[in-house]
Formats: structure tokens, C-alpha cells, sequence
């Protein structure tokens, strides 16, 4: 299958098959084993906005207007990845969830990052939300797998 990544002013990287749209209807299986056709809904998809609006509360939350100090990362990490998955769970949608988060000081020096998944595109979704201030960039990925 072809995906198009679709970057937003926002900060918010996703991508999507190109034959389809954003909320496309899904295939679920039956408890008998047979495979049944149905419109998906907001309660049982993978919303990009949604969750990217968590992340960035998230990290606003963890991480806020302070300046960069490495002694503090491992604990800003840690507080946006525990708060994103504790808002994502209480949304309490069918999904299993990952969520890493990358924090690096403002120095010029690069970052490259790749992930790949096999998935159900129909089914699963992804969202990836650059944020930044003075002294630091923060992304933090959110990987949702329908159950």
C-alpha cells in the first residue's frame, strides 16, 4: 500500500494510504471468524488531532517554558511519554499504545530518526508532534494499534 505524509503548519507529522481518507471504513472480525464491513466512528479510530492535541499538553505540561538542563531530560521523557499514555487510555478507545519521546538541546547539531511499521493501515494510526522553545527541540511519537 502507498502512503502520503501529510505535514501540518501545526508541527504535526502523520501519514495516510493515499486511496483513502483519514477515517475510512474498516474491517473488523466477528467472534464466528467471518469478516464484516462497517463504517468506523471517532470512538474507534485513530484521530490525529485529537492526539496530537494530548502530546502537546503533555509537554507543555512536563516541560513548559523551561531552559534546557540535561540533568532534567530523563525526567521531562519521562513525565510526556506517562502523561500522553494516561490521556490516551482514559479516552478509552479499542487501541494498545506507544509513545517515545526525544528531547535535544539547541546546539546545531542534527538529528535523524526513521520508524517503520507493519500494520493494518485501516485500522492503526500514527502521530508525530515537533515542539521547541529557545534552548531545546522535544517529539515526542504516539502509535496507536487497534485491539
Amino acid at each position: 500500500m502507498i502512503f502520503r505524509v501529510v505535514f501540518s503548519n501545526s508541527g504535526v507529522v502523520y501519514s495516510v494510504p493515499s486511496s483513502s481518507g483519514l477515517y475510512s471504513g474498516r474491517r473488523r472480525r466477528r467472534a464466528g471468524g467471518k469478516m464484516e464491513d462497517y463504517q468506523a466512528t471517532e470512538e474507534t479510530t485513530f484521530v490525529v488531532d485529537e492526539v496530537s492535541n494530548i502530546v502537546k499538553e503533555a509537554i507543555e505540561s512536563a516541560i513548559g517554558g523551561n531552559a534546557y538542563q540535561h540533568s532534567k531530560v530523563n525526567q521531562w521523557t519521562t513525565n510526556v511519554v506517562e502523561q500522553t499514555l494516561s490521556q490516551l487510555t482514559k479516552l478509552g478507545k479499542p487501541f494498545k499504545y506507544i509513545v517515545t519521546c526525544v528531547i535535544m538541546q539547541k546546539n546545531g547539531a542534527g538529528l535523524h530518526t526513521a520508524s517503520s511499521c507493519f500494520w493494518d493501515s485501516s485500522t492503526d494510526g500514527s502521530c508525530t508532534v515537533r515542539w521547541e522553545n529557545k534552548t531545546m527541540y522535544c517529539i515526542v511519537s504516539a502509535f496507536g494499534l487497534s485491539i
